[in-house]
């Protein structure tokens, strides 16, 4: 083997940098890009829905009877009678029928 390619040299290796432990934030600053995440993250997903939710939530409390709603059926409504949780619908003048709150896609107020 040729001489010319073996290296000969050593090189010196600068010391180790202080360990983060030692400083009074090494911890916490460790900890700084997933707290970063998480906070992204709920003001991405969470707040936003959390909003839509109590708006839904607000929607469904106020149904008063004369109101036009869409069920999650794809039926229009008239509501005739609401009471704690059931509301009584009118699909046309004879037919009546009860639907839970939840079953409730949007509400128009009448004009």
């Amino acid at each position: 083997m040729d001489s010319a390619y073996a290296q000969t040299a050593t090189t010196a290796v600068p010391p180790a940098a202080a360990p983060m432990a030692d400083s009074p934030l090494g911890g916490l600053l460790s900890l700084a890009p997933m707290l970063l995440i998480l906070g992204a993250f709920y003001l991405i997903f969470m707040l936003p829905q959390s909003k839509e939710r109590k708006k839904r939530e607000a929607m469904l409390k106020n149904i008063q009877r004369g109101d036009r709603i869409l069920t999650r059926g794809g039926h229009f409504a008239t509501v005739a009678d609401v009471k704690d949780q059931v509301v009584s619908v009118k699909l046309n003048e004879i037919t009546k029928v009860d639907l839970h709150r939840d079953y409730i896609d949007s509400v128009e107020k009448p004009v």
